[in-house]
């Protein structure tokens, strides 16, 4: 794993690229960050995927673009990874040089359904970031945002996202940065969660929220407390 290079000191600058922006969770992350006055970039397999999704969420003062996925790992200072888990690999390893340098987060939760649910599926590496950092060694791996309801996201109405985000890696300028973005989302809060070592049962807890979820009928999220 190499330090990040070229990324602006000022958080508020920083530009945000989104793989698999298309999809709900990518595209709510890309609407808060640009509510937050981030430049967003949208990425999908095309550049008319990438377009097309990039329209839907435009609004007014909001800055998003659409594009391919390669360009927009190329172009933004800091890439959250949001892609399908069935496609996770491949396309990091199609990104592998665009995506040097870079801080790279990765909020992917491997699962799956059946009639009891969703469960966690075992990653051979351990986790989906810790897959992404093998992939990917030139480039700084953080796990953050797997536990936001892509619902409230989505959801323009609701002003303040009320949840705690638990911020794996091993680089803590890397760990600190992605806190502070976090932050930048009304009601969100970064929380220092351990090393990428630590990703896997982060991810598997999203199972247990969906869990929750359907239960209760909420769109739950994690606070920790006494911090």
């Amino acid at each position: 794993m190499t330090s990040p290079k070229h990324v602006p000191a000022d958080v508020p600058d920083l530009s945000i690229g989104i793989l698999g922006g298309s999809g709900p969770q990518g595209g709510g992350l890309g609407l808060r960050f640009a509510q937050a006055g981030h430049l967003v970039l949208i990425g999908s397999r095309s550049t008319e995927r990438g377009e097309e999704a990039a329209a839907k969420l435009a609004g007014p003062g909001l800055r998003i673009e659409g594009a391919d996925n390669a360009t927009v790992a190329a172009r933004a200072d800091v890439v959250i990874v949001a892609v399908p888990w069935d496609g996770h690999r491949e396309t990091l390893e199609s990104l592998r040089g665009p995506l040097t340098g870079k801080i790279v987060i990765d909020c992917v939760n491997p699962m799956g359904f059946d009639k009891g649910g969703a469960f966690a599926l075992p990653v051979p590496e351990g986790s989906a970031a810790q897959q992404a950092a093998a992939v990917l060694p030139e480039s700084t791996l953080v796990g953050a945002f797997h536990h936001v309801s892509a619902v409230l996201l989505a959801d323009e109405t609701v002003e303040s996202i009320d949840t705690d985000i638990l911020v794996l890696g091993d680089d803590r300028a890397a760990t600190d940065l992605v806190a502070a973005l976090a932050e930048r989302i009304p009601g969100m809060r970064g929380i220092y969660a351990g090393k990428l070592r630590n990703a896997g049962q982060v991810e598997a807890l999203t199972a247990n929220l969906i869990s929750i979820n359907r239960r209760y009928k909420a769109h739950a999220g994690l606070r920790v407390t006494d911090v």
